[in-house]
């Protein structure tokens, strides 16, 4: 190989942030791929992918040890040209990601150490880290099982993934989507689930009979639609006297650039938005609230709102 393709190899090797932060802690500590993947909050596969190729360019090494790898630096032996590039790298970047990523591993290594378990290293910040089997969909499902829900209509439902969740404690489970392909999708997904229905329908302008569901669902669906208060105005419409409608979306922002990516018409929503969209629906508030912040960047935050019909409606 040319010095030429050699140079250009490795500046494609480092050109990784995710190689780059890998080397970093191989470069203090040796660590084996879930105490990798618990710092670097990446996934197991995407690891197990960027630590094959450093090993490959003769940057790490690893060995076993019972049922564990171990990965580290390879001081010696590393390639000439990988050592000089490394170099220029250690010494010149300075990022808030890496140092966080060393300090999270000094908790861990400080945990291992005093032979604590896995889990305490990270007392106190559980919900930043993987952990097998941890995963927000798995808790999802567990609450759902206790979930005892009368007719729920799905507004915006799209491939039935949140009804596959729900409906099976659902007294019936209607999903509404202007889209063939999406509805097509639902029905292929959820074809043994016997309580379910399917309406391709412009939520704007519902087909379904006022006063016939328990629970409304807008989950994710607001920035897409042309006039919020009228599908605030059509759920309160269709919800029994005593329902619930439940609205999840992103919150205001102005990325303008994000909003276009995915066809959305609004960038996002307020809470006080949403509750003068609830108000004009006749509807009464029970909470909205900002309930997560994404950790990529932009860092969107997301907007959960509660509001119930009124019983004398």
């Amino acid at each position: 190989m040319s010095n030429l393709a050699l140079t250009a190899d490795l500046f494609s090797l480092f050109a990784e942030p995710a190689r780059v932060r890998l080397a970093a802690l191989l470069s203090r500590h040796e660590l084996t791929v879930a105490e990798i993947v618990a710092i670097t909050e990446m996934a197991q596969s995407r690891v197990s992918t960027h630590l094959g190729k450093l090993r490959e360019a003769g940057v790490l090494r690893d060995r076993r040890d019972g049922p564990h790898t171990f990965y580290s630096m390879q001081r010696e032996g590393m390639p000439k040209a990988a050592e000089r590039v490394w170099k220029v790298i250690e010494e010149g970047v300075k990022d808030s990601v890496l140092e966080a990523d060393l300090a999270r591993c000094e908790s861990l290594l400080a945990a291992r150490n005093t032979n604590k378990k896995f889990p305490d290293a990270f007392a106190g910040e559980m919900e930043r880290h993987y952990s097998p089997g941890r995963t927000w969909e798995a808790t999802a499902r567990a609450f759902a099982a206790m979930m005892r829900a009368g007719d729920v209509l799905d507004i915006g439902a799209g491939d039935g993934s949140i009804a596959q969740i729900v409906a099976p404690r659902s007294k019936s489970y209607t999903c509404v989507d202007r889209g063939d392909a999406m509805i097509a999708a639902a029905k292929r997904r959820l074809a043994k689930q016997k309580n379910v229905s399917f309406v391709v329908a412009d939520a704007h302008d519902l087909p379904l009979k006022s006063a016939s569901f328990d629970t409304v669902l807008l989950l994710n669906v607001l920035p897409h639609t042309g006039s919020p208060q009228k599908i605030f105005s059509e759920a309160a419409r269709v919800l029994r006297p005593g329902g619930d409608l439940v609205a999840v979306t992103i919150g205001a922002h102005d990325h303008a650039e994000v909003a276009a990516s995915y066809g959305h018409a609004h960038s996002g929503f307020s809470c006080a938005e949403l509750r003068r969209f609830s108000r004009g629906a006749r509807l009464t508030v029970v909470s909205c609230e900002i309930t997560s912040r994404e950790k990529r960047m932009p860092h969107l935050e997301v907007v959960t709102l509660i509001a119930t019909k009124d019983r004398a409606s």
